[in-house]
């Protein structure tokens, strides 16, 4: 039976104004929590898995020594952020905040692979084959156990002569200072697509962009 209790773009960001040190990213809810030591951390951890057994919802963590990345979809949803996601974003937060741990939403990355193509189904089954990855609903590739990048294909006439980019999302809060810092460090940008995406090249023309969830739609 398909979740009734998906959350749209409005009631997410309801949700969001109660819960600072999480943001929506590329379909999720996220944030990073860092800890005094690796063993604190290692603490939390396993606090938030008895949380999340005793919730039967149960979210992606990724355990970084003395910081913890957690992400928070609900998978009988498709992969989208439900009201039990949003309740066990307020638990987590609610347990973090006793043991004082900080958040740190602004160490929150995403990495995705772009690749330019004239036809995308020549080349597909190829890289997922290559990867042991699953193909999404959009066609992008994802790796099934969350550990390495996404890639998904950028279907055009003109491809660019340098195929592949990365794409880097980010809150949006964060994007301003990220933006400013590439420009410090020699990238030229383009922001035809801004706040989505901001494209930034380097001295040598390879291309990244940074990406936000601002002005996407569900």
């Amino acid at each position: 039976m398909p979740a009734r209790d998906v959350l749209n773009r409005e009631q997410i960001q309801e949700h969001l104004a109660q819960l600072p040190e999480w943001r929506y990213g590329l379909g999720a809810l996220r944030t990073v929590l860092k800890c005094e030591s690796s063993a604190a951390a290692l603490d939390l951890f396993s606090a938030v898995g008895a949380l999340a057994q005793e919730s039967n919802h149960h979210p992606d963590v990724d355990w970084r020594y003395d910081t913890l990345f957690i992400t928070l979809t609900s998978h009988d949803a498709a992969g989208r952020v439900t009201a039990r996601d949003a309740a066990l974003a307020r638990s987590i937060s609610k347990m973090a905040h006793a043991a004082g741990v900080t958040p740190r939403p602004e160490l929150l990355r995403t990495v995705e692979i772009a690749i330019d193509t004239d036809a995308p189904e020549a080349i597909s089954e190829i890289w997922r084959t290559a990867l042991g990855y699953k193909v999404q609903r959009d066609g992008s590739l994802a790796d099934p156990y969350g550990r390495g990048p996404a890639i998904w294909f950028q279907e055009t006439q003109s491809p660019n002569v340098n195929r592949f980019h990365v794409d880097v999302t980010v809150p949006f809060s964060e994007s301003a200072s990220t933006l400013e810092a590439l420009t410090s460090a020699g990238a030229t940008l383009d922001h035809e697509h801004a706040p989505m995406w901001v494209v930034a090249t380097d001295a040598q023309g390879n291309r990244l962009c940074i990406s936000t969830e601002a002005g996407r739609d569900d």
